[in-house]
């Protein structure tokens, strides 16, 4: 189990990693291609992606509740079941007790928030606390505050970033593509063009499978993760399985915040699966299972 953490987080340095690498090759293009003036674009960009995702980096956890219709709970006297299981989880973990919140919808599921442990946020369905055993319920909430407990949110944020610098650079292509003018004649460079045209559609297509493979890494750490503080892996597959089984849309569905839940609260379908922000269920119980045995 330690060596499924351990992978995991390389795994997701590597990416991140790889992602700087691109946007750096991308940064040296719009230099060749355009010279000092595309050189400065680029960094532009990159500033303003930095900036924006250092706004959200601090809105991200409320926005998360709002848009998802949480409502908070203050005291164990609301929801004993939910707030007894959180607050263990955090005794046994030495963390501080983040802020629980309740969301009415049928649909199981439950995500966690917040840039550190001292400012964490979760959430869960009254679906999933219908369907949930109280074992089950104690492994998806060591789950979500394993998101915490692992920094997640600050990876996610960073992706965030890079990916919003991805896409401003792919619009600074195409925009350079058709008003970029040639130096020696003074007309549209179609070479030019055509490499405008061909970043604007690469480049954010591979910078949305940098960030979900990202996102599908911190989703096996946290598996990991809850194995490790709950010592019971085989609980949380359970849990899985049921929100396979019981699965269905959420009422309040928004794709920027898909990737914080614990299942994806989408609707079905070929191109949501192929780009779905979580792995594969079947894949994460199989994970679960191997880890149990090593119990």
């Amino acid at each position: 189990m330690y060596s499924a953490i351990a992978k995991n987080k390389r795994n997701t340095v590597f990416i991140i990693l790889f992602f700087l690498v691109f946007i750096g090759a991308l940064g040296a293009l719009a230099q060749y291609v355009y010279g000092p003036g595309g050189y400065g674009i680029f960094v532009a960009t990159i500033v303003i992606a930095a900036l924006y995702a250092w706004f959200q980096y601090y809105m991200a956890g409320r926005q998360a509740v709002a848009m998802s219709g949480g409502i908070r709970i203050t005291s164990k006297d609301e929801l004993p079941r939910l707030w007894r299981t959180v607050e263990n989880l955090s005794i046994a973990t030495g963390t501080p007790m983040p802020e629980i919140y309740v969301i009415n919808d049928p649909a199981p599921n439950a995500f966690a928030t917040g840039r550190d442990p001292e400012h964490a946020i979760v959430a869960a369905t009254t679906g999933l606390l219908d369907i949930m055993d109280d074992s089950e319920l104690e492994g998806v909430m060591a789950h979500e505050l394993g998101h915490v407990r692992n920094y997640d949110i600050r990876v996610s944020l960073v992706v965030f970033g890079l990916v919003v610098a991805v896409g401003f650079i792919a619009d600074m292509f195409l925009r350079m593509a058709f008003f970029g003018r040639n130096n020696n004649n003074n007309n549209t460079n179609p070479v030019v063009m055509v490499f405008g045209l061909a970043a604007m559609v690469v480049a954010p297509l591979v910078a949305s499978m940098v960030q979900l493979a990202v996102s599908r890494q911190r989703e096996y750490l946290a598996d990991a993760t809850s194995a490790m503080t709950t010592r019971h892996p085989d609980a949380l597959a359970s849990a899985l399985l049921k929100l396979e089984a019981y699965g269905r849309p959420m009422r309040k569905q928004n794709t920027s915040m898909s990737h914080l839940w614990i299942a994806d609260p989408l609707r079905p379908g070929l191109m949501s699966r192929l780009f779905s922000t979580h792995p594969p269920i079947a894949d994460r119980v199989d994970r679960l299972h191997t880890m149990g045995r090593t119990f």
